[in-house]
């Protein structure tokens, strides 16, 4: 069954992060295929660009891909990202969050992320879904989201 708005959280912890390590403050989730590629790129440093805003708005950014922990050491110093990447190689907080997903390129299906970003509230429950997502101008539409 998938994720609803009004759902708590999946709970997620790992070496680099506790979700339950920021209960009173709110998390946006984006999950992304693939550290140092051009759309994961444009979509971190877009968050990168406006994480500032997003600290004022009481609200964490954290980014969950299935590479392994030294890609996003190297991605994350490589593109100056202020926030933490949570390695997920064994995809089981992908799973437990719906976006495990069978995909298809060039007439060849696979197991990947479908790009998706979670709001998660001051009280573990989820606020937003944003499904799907286009790298491009999507931190703004978060942000946005959050203004409401």
């Amino acid at each position: 069954m998938a994720l609803q708005v009004g759902d708590k959280a999946p709970g997620i912890k790992t070496p680099e992060f506790s979700l339950g390590a920021l209960k009173g403050q709110r998390a946006v989730i984006f999950f992304f295929p693939k550290a140092d590629t051009p759309g994961c790129t444009k979509e971190a440093c877009e968050f990168r660009d406006a994480s500032k805003t997003f600290t004022k708005k009481n609200a964490n950014i954290i980014g969950i891909s299935p590479d392994k922990p030294a890609a996003h050491v190297k991605f994350a110093a490589k593109y100056s990202l202020p926030y933490t990447l949570v390695a997920d190689p064994d995809h089981a907080i992908a799973e437990a969050y719906g976006v495990w997903k069978e995909k298809s390129m060039y007439g060849r299906k696979y197991m990947g992320i479908e790009r998706t970003t979670f709001v998660i509230d001051e009280n573990g429950k989820i606020a937003h879904i944003f499904a799907k997502v286009k790298p491009a101008g999507h931190a703004a539409e978060v942000l946005e989201a959050l203004s409401k």
